[in-house]
């Protein structure tokens, strides 16, 4: 155990020496490979920041339950009776003197209200489904419109859908990009590997007449693409990380105009983690490509 200990601290500490023996290449290989995970990694986190945005602007996965006119006390809380049942998700009551007065507060309303002789809003129930798969929305309106006393019920279900077709297909997009830029990396790593071994090879040559392994030989390489790669994804981490800093304000700023309030998510530190082992991963799956084959053709 000890041996084995030790032959991985001595490879671990030759692979150190290779990155630090050529800063300036190191630094650009840092640069290229940030730069790969950079982009799909950028991808996913403006997807999420997207459904943060939608999913607290009203109205957007809400579905609104307008009682009839005619509706009293006893109506209303049948109807807050069945939605405790059925659990849809969260809820609030908005009676009908409220939202008169909300329309009332109204820009240009003020007067058009003081000229009707009654109070034409029904009561209604606006409720937030805890599932917004548009499916299961459409599904709970038609349940709540079979409901007695219920005049209609709104959800604006081809914006939902729309939303949704947005969503998977940037989704997609972001993985075909990891797929694109993954295999970037590994060659990256393919290519780094490949320079070593040929600058090496009367080295390699000697340490395999004297008895060295495959896998003595290789073990160094294996290193220093994981160091690489894991490296690479540290810079990734740094340069999102960056961005969504000098994003953040400017974002805030865009929201308050609108009246809303939302703060920008970046990177958790279980994301960076992901992400450092994602390029240490790809790392040594290119140096290890690139020792099985480059390293047969030296005798």
């Amino acid at each position: 155990m000890t041996t084995w200990l030790v032959q991985h601290l001595t490879a671990l500490r030759d692979a150190l020496r290779r990155l630090l023996g050529a800063p300036l290449n190191t630094l650009l290989s840092l640069l290229v490979i940030g730069v790969a995970l950079t982009l799909p990694t950028a991808g996913w986190l403006a997807i999420e920041n997207l459904r943060a945005v939608t999913g607290d602007t009203p109205g957007v996965q809400q579905i609104s339950i307008f009682l009839a006119l005619e509706a009293g006390p006893p109506d209303v809380a049948k109807i807050e009776s069945l939605l405790q049942q059925a659990s849809p998700g969260s809820w609030h009551y908005v009676p009908r003197d409220q939202a008169l007065k909300r329309l009332r507060e109204s820009a240009g309303m003020a007067e058009i209200i003081g000229s009707l002789p009654k109070n034409p809003l029904p009561d209604a129930f606006v409720v937030t489904p805890a599932d917004a798969q548009p499916e299961s929305l459409e599904l709970l309106a038609k349940t709540f419109a079979s409901w007695p006393k219920v005049a209609h019920v709104q959800l604006d279900s081809a914006w939902v859908k729309r939303l949704d077709a947005l969503l998977r297909l940037g989704k997609l997009i972001v993985v075909l990009l990891a797929v694109l830029f993954s295999g970037a990396l590994v060659a990256i790593t393919f290519n780094t590997i490949r320079l070593q071994i040929l600058a090496q090879a009367a080295e390699i040559e000697v340490a395999k007449l004297i008895g060295a392994t495959n896998s003595y030989i290789q073990r160094p390489l294996h290193y220093f693409g994981m160091l690489q790669g894991a490296l690479g994804g540290l810079c990734a981490a740094a340069l999102v990380s960056t961005g969504s800093h000098l994003l953040t304000p400017p974002v805030a700023e865009l929201a308050r105009l609108y009246g809303g309030s939302f703060t920008l998510q970046g990177l958790a530190s279980n994301d960076i983690v992901a992400l450092t082992a994602i390029g240490g991963g790809l790392g040594w799956l290119g140096a290890k490509i690139s020792a099985l084959i480059h390293l047969r053709r030296i005798s």
